[in-house]
């Protein structure tokens, strides 16, 4: 029997993090600009802040996603993209015109 090629461990490992729930869109969201938690939380309704924050720490091990703390009165803290974070967010572009061209609401 042939023996098939397996996969790159850093591509299985790209789809696993990119393929979790609601990881694609919080860095789709966060294309735009640096948003504070309630703000990708208003953007993106149907996900819960338990796992908006468990998506946000998971993006940030990853050096995705960095939390920037603001001293201002009152204290605010932004989410950005990293430079790492940008590059992957520009291949979720091109998904979302395909989005608009072949899903039905």
């Amino acid at each position: 029997m042939e023996e098939q090629p397996s996969l790159c461990p850093k591509v299985e490992k790209s789809f696993e993090l990119i393929g979790k729930r609601w990881t694609g869109l919080i860095i789709y969201v966060l294309m735009s600009g640096p948003k504070r938690f309630s703000e990708i939380h208003t953007m993106i309704p149907d996900l819960s802040k338990r796992m908006l924050n468990e998506r946000m720490k998971e993006l940030e091990e990853h050096n995705i996603v960095v939390r920037h703390v603001i001293t201002d009165r009152p204290v605010r803290i932004e989410y950005l993209l990293t430079k790492k974070g940008t590059e992957l967010g520009k291949i979720l572009g091109p998904i979302s015109d395909w989005a608009e061209s072949w899903i039905k609401d």
